[in-house]
């Protein structure tokens, strides 16, 4: 049963649309300006996040006004608390996926605990056995990065021998690159620090893109796209093995 087939009877104060209606038009609206903007984002994610904007939008429609202007007073807030949700629904999906069952945790728990919390990484040899796009975020090859953030491929080579960006093995000989890694058309600063200290590709990324015990649950990448590529590097000297 598709999206589409199953209504509420609960209408928008406003418009007297219904809410799953209105939600789905929101969905709708949400998985054409992806698809129009971001070539690397695949098909099943896309409509996920249509329908986590739908689901989101149709409830902040219920609120009272008195909770309405209560966000509204928290507005410069926003992003943040969007990208904590976004984690701990990332994260709360990733300990279902290990249970093998949907419904082992709720999820309205899992959200009010916080999404801060670091996990236990996994071993740097289970990591190479796991599927990148099951763990490492929107990667692209080379192909994508000199259309679209304009890096020729001699330079993104040459940052990848000097150990400027992260690079992940793909099959043979092919590599794809964390997008997050990028501001501006250029790796941020501190990931050659981080990739030494660390070593594997794959446990540098990791690690950069989790929340860190060694930043009190702060995500490591995020802080270095902030210019914080100094406590990042302590921190990564801290978590590094050996």
């Amino acid at each position: 049963m598709t999206r589409f087939q199953i209504k509420t009877t609960f209408q928008t104060k406003t418009t007297g649309i219904k809410q799953d209606d209105f939600a789905d038009m929101v969905a709708e609206k949400v998985e054409r300006a992806l698809a129009h903007y971001d070539e690397a984002i695949n098909g099943p994610t896309m409509v996920s996040v249509g329908k986590i904007a739908g689901s989101i939008a149709s409830a902040v429609t219920q609120l009272s006004p008195k909770h309405q202007r209560a966000i509204d007073a928290i507005h410069a807030d926003l992003p943040g608390l969007a990208q904590k949700f976004v984690r701990a629904l990332a994260a709360e999906a990733a300990r279902r996926g290990e249970a093998g069952t949907a419904g082992a945790k709720n999820l309205s728990s899992a959200l009010l605990a916080g999404a801060d919390t670091p996990l236990p990484l996994p071993h740097s040899d289970n990591l190479e056995s796991m599927l990148i796009e099951d763990w490492a975020g929107r990667v692209a090859g080379s192909t994508y990065l000199e259309e679209n953030l304009r890096i020729a491929r001699s330079t993104l080579h040459r940052w990848q021998r000097r150990g400027d960006v992260i690079a992940l093995r793909k099959g043979g000989r092919k590599h794809v690159f964390p997008l997050a890694q990028f501001v501006d058309g250029r790796p941020v600063a501190g990931i050659s620090d981080v990739l030494e200290l660390i070593g594997n590709p794959r446990l540098a990324w990791l690690w950069l893109s989790r929340p860190a015990a060694q930043l009190d649950g702060r995500i490591p990448i995020d802080l270095m796209r902030q210019d914080q590529a100094e406590e990042v590097v302590e921190a990564a000297r801290a978590f590094a093995p050996g």
